[in-house]
């Protein structure tokens, strides 16, 4: 029987940076079944008492201390949490200390800042980012490419859109897709309206069985979802890639973060806002 332990999320905006934390340090063990619980917005004495209040309740019930995955930047609320029965790990305490020294300035204190919308030149960067994805998902409009900073192509369902909403996102990267259709594949060469931008050109790829898997929760018994249909759509795609020398990326077992953060790295795309 596994072990099981409760891990909460507290944070003063919305929790995201202490889930990212969080989740990359307990990935590293296995055989324990983790329930999470975020609370987001503890911005006053009154709501962190509430949060140290229910985290005593469920060390008390559960015979276990929960985990405390903490980015709060208010000192005074994170000596209210560190009352609690949980292990506090405290993020900001562990890292904001030496950098204030090691810079030989003061911290801001200031909530919000990873998340929020302190840099209005960055949240519109990331906006617009997100609609250029958007207006040129699966290969609409396709006079907008010029404007890409990358275009990612590959057979339906490789995991394309998601990885340039994702790179839209996280890095502002202008991220159109492109699919490739049963012409494009029969044709053997890339097609007309990709060719202009050959150098922005990123592939995408997928192992057959796991494609009809995705396909088959779309379109059931279907050709599109065939295992027969999805190898030989795979194979040409890669032979395409390989022809005509368009980097390319297996996605089967990777991520979308994964993805997007080596497509960055191997085409020198760089962020456009910290």
């Amino acid at each position: 029987m596994s072990q099981k332990r409760t891990i909460f999320f507290l944070s003063d905006r919305t929790g995201i940076t202490a889930e990212t934390l969080g989740h990359s340090l307990l990935t590293q063990f296995e055989g324990i079944e983790f329930r999470q619980i975020n609370i987001p917005f503890i911005q006053s004495g009154a709501s962190a008492r509430r949060a140290r209040d229910m985290i005593n309740r469920v060390a008390q019930e559960e015979g276990m201390r929960p985990i405390l995955f903490c980015t709060l930047v208010d000192e005074a609320l994170t000596a209210i949490i560190a009352e609690s029965e949980g292990l506090i790990l405290d993020f900001f305490g562990a890292f904001i200390n030496s950098l204030e020294e090691e810079l030989g300035t003061s911290s801001t204190h200031t909530a919000g800042r990873a998340h929020g919308m302190a840099n209005v030149h960055n949240y519109r960067a990331r906006i617009d980012a997100m609609n250029f994805s958007l207006r040129t998902d699966d290969g609409v409009a396709e006079k907008d490419y010029e404007k890409a900073d990358v275009i990612l192509v590959g057979v339906s369902r490789s995991g394309k859109t998601p990885t340039c909403l994702y790179m839209a996102l996280q890095y502002g990267i202008f991220a159109a897709n492109y699919p490739l259709i049963e012409q494009d594949l029969e044709r053997m060469g890339l097609p007309q309206v990709l060719q202009p931008y050959r150098k922005k050109i990123y592939g995408l790829t997928i192992e057959p069985l796991r494609l009809a898997q995705i396909r088959g929760e779309r379109r059931p018994n279907s050709r599109y979802s065939d295992e027969t249909t999805c190898r030989e759509e795979v194979r040409i795609a890669e032979r395409l890639f390989k022809l005509e020398k368009i980097p390319f990326l297996n996605t089967t077992t990777r991520s979308i973060e994964e993805i997007a953060t080596r497509i960055m790295h191997e085409t020198g795309l760089m962020r456009r806002f910290f």
